[in-house]
């Protein structure tokens, strides 16, 4: 009992440290000299021989570690890049049609996504603190994102291109969470890596944005937010959802919004009111409720 209880709690700290690294990356992609749909393809792209040698370092240390070995394998494995390259893809198309306020605020509804896919799929049953604990989460997070955001026709479609965001990622958080079970976070996070380069490089050419840098702190900001904040803080992610429930996970990442504000205010000098602190301690307090919520399921 005291050994699961160990993991556990080690899990919970990983999945912390991985939503600090994570809220790193809005500053490197303000920081980024190319656009945001090719930062996020060298997002991916610089991450994975990083990670493919990660991969190859274990299998030589283990043998024993689990090898996909057919196309089914395959497929599984490729599957969360897929939701991932969705997730960075739509979500700064949304952007364009919407309100930076609307596209993040609409993106944060994962946790939502998870908590239904993982009733109706996996028949894992939420009790009433915890739905409760989700709902102030997300009332938090709506507080950090500020009164900005607004509800009109005009950004219909941006709107929805928001929560399909919001799906993608809850994809993605639910397959490595099914994939955790077989394979290491290294052999996940590498395929993952591949998958979604290889979808975002048309999308960046698409896109019209140039792949070119023309400087070494250009280059460097890149390279941070691929080993920071991918290889970093989505390799802990993937870690700790192997120990942790899924729908809990995703309430938890809804950190990630609250550190990225504090980061841009003593980063970038932006301005943070009140009423974002408020709404960083009422984040903190559903992620807690939940935590109890979860731990009576």
């Amino acid at each position: 009992m005291k050994h699961p209880e160990r993991a556990a709690r080690f899990a919970l700290s990983a999945l912390f440290t991985g939503a600090a690294a994570i809220a790193f990356a809005p500053i490197f992609v303000r920081l980024s000299e190319v656009g945001p749909v090719t930062t996020a393809f060298y997002r991916l792209a610089l991450a994975f021989p990083a990670l493919w040698l990660w991969m190859i370092l274990e299998r030589r240390n283990h043998p024993s570690t689990l090898r996909p070995c057919s196309l089914r394998d395959y497929r599984n494995l490729i599957l969360p890049g897929v939701f991932f390259a969705g997730d960075l893809g739509i979500w700064h198309w949304s952007i364009q049609f919407t309100t930076v306020a609307n596209a993040t605020l609409l993106a944060n509804f994962a946790p939502v996504f998870v908590t239904l896919a993982a009733w109706l799929l996996f028949h894992q049953r939420c009790t009433r603190m915890f739905l409760v604990g989700l709902v102030t989460a997300l009332l938090g997070a709506g507080l950090v994102v500020g009164l900005s955001w607004e509800i009109s026709v005009e950004r219909l479609f941006g709107d929805m291109l928001g929560l399909i965001t919001a799906l993608f990622y809850a994809g993605y958080i639910l397959s490595v969470k099914t994939l955790r079970s077989r394979y290491s976070v290294a052999t996940i996070m590498t395929y993952s890596a591949l998958t979604g380069a290889l979808l975002l490089l048309p999308a960046a050419l698409l896109s019209g944005e140039s792949l070119c840098l023309l400087s070494a702190s250009g280059w460097l900001v890149l390279a941070a937010l691929a080993l920071l904040s991918h290889v970093g803080g989505q390799g802990l992610i993937a870690f700790a959802l192997a120990h942790l429930p899924a729908p809990f996970s995703s309430v938890s990442l809804l950190l990630q919004p609250v550190i990225a504000a504090g980061l841009a205010w003593g980063i970038l000098h932006e301005g943070v009111g009140p009423l974002q602190a408020v709404g960083g301690f009422v984040v903190l307090l559903g992620i807690y409720l939940a935590r109890r919520g979860s731990r009576s399921s």
